[in-house]
């Protein structure tokens, strides 16, 4: 796998994988018709957002790392009661 694609498949670097991984299956059961995934192209769209003003917030507080790891994602998560998007 080459470094770019194992980037994406990393949970610490992309937050919203599970996500992905939803958009991806739809299409796939449904013959990549995108039209009837569109809640899942949402989700993904809703996830990205969210979690990119995370990331500009602690930038901007100078905390590093920028995006938080998938442990403190899911901190986060929980302390909010679920996934806000």
């Amino acid at each position: 796998m080459n470094t770019s694609a194992r980037k994406v498949r990393d949970a610490d670097i992309n937050p919203c994988l599970e996500e992905s991984d939803g958009s991806q299956k739809c299409l796939n059961r449904n013959n990549y018709e995108k039209a009837m995934c569109s809640y899942y192209f949402q989700r993904y769209k809703d996830c990205r957002k969210y979690w990119h003003n995370v990331m500009i917030n602690r930038r901007r507080d100078g905390i590093k790392p920028d995006m938080p790891t998938a442990a403190e994602r899911e901190e986060i998560l929980a302390a909010l009661g679920g996934k806000p998007y």
